[in-house]
């Protein structure tokens, strides 16, 4: 429960500052998330044409994947 703790303090603090202050926290904030987000893709993206790259992936079409899937399921 600590990171509640910070995330306590920090909203506290947050509080206390000018609307104006806030706003620039909130702006930050999205452009931060933002970022860190188009990594992931970015990552994600990499991920994937490297699989591919290396064979480990397959096309086809939505029926394929339905059938592969049933394919699996009976496995399970």
């Amino acid at each position: 429960m600590e990171s509640a703790t910070v995330i306590d303090q920090v909203l506290e603090k947050i509080d206390t500052m000018s609307l104006e202050e806030q706003e620039l926290i909130i702006e930050v904030l999205r452009n931060r998330y933002r970022e860190k987000r188009r990594e992931e893709i970015l990552e994600n993206a990499k991920r994937t044409l490297e699989e591919h790259r290396k064979g480990l992936t397959s096309r086809g079409s939505v029926a394929d994947l339905l059938i592969d899937i049933g394919k699996h399921d009976e496995v399970y």
